[in-house]
């Protein structure tokens, strides 16, 4: 039988640990880099990746390469190439697209952000574009990093 005081303490608890992401991440979350999936589609001669990247830092970033590696649905190395996804301005979402020739998207099983390449931010480092690093998919190919 539960007693009144284990009620009151398992309130309790529930309460604080409800509030915790608010108070400990709600500026970390919004204050990264998010990568999307959005699209894929067949395209002249290879296949269109369609991404909305949104720039969560309070500072634009100049420039941002990722390494990017393409795999098949048995998750077999396909390629690995460089994405640039040019200038993303603080707050803003920015959609880009690549054609990967000689691919059919069919055969694209996942895509792994391996890390960045390129990362002009303001201040030294890849970190602004891998720290934090948010990725998402609204295709059926799985994205990682």
């Amino acid at each position: 039988m539960i007693r009144r005081n284990q009620i009151l303490r398992l309130a309790a608890l529930s309460a604080c640990l409800t509030a915790l992401p608010l108070a400990a991440g709600a500026d970390d979350a919004s204050a990264a880099l998010s990568l999307e999936l959005n699209a894929v589609a067949e395209a002249e001669g290879g296949c269109l990746l369609t991404f909305v990247a949104e720039n969560g830092h309070a500072t634009d970033i100049a420039a941002a390469v990722f390494e990017t590696v393409l795999m098949d649905a048995t998750g077999r190395v396909e390629r690995l190439t460089l994405f640039d996804f040019g200038t993303l301005p603080a707050g803003r979402p920015r959609v880009r697209q690549f054609v990967v020739p000689d691919l059919a998207c069919a055969d694209l099983g996942r895509v792994l952000i391996n890390g960045a390449h390129l990362c002009e931010a303001g201040e030294p480092g890849l970190a602004p574009c891998a720290e934090g690093l948010r990725l998402g998919t609204r295709t059926d190919v799985e994205v990682i990093g």
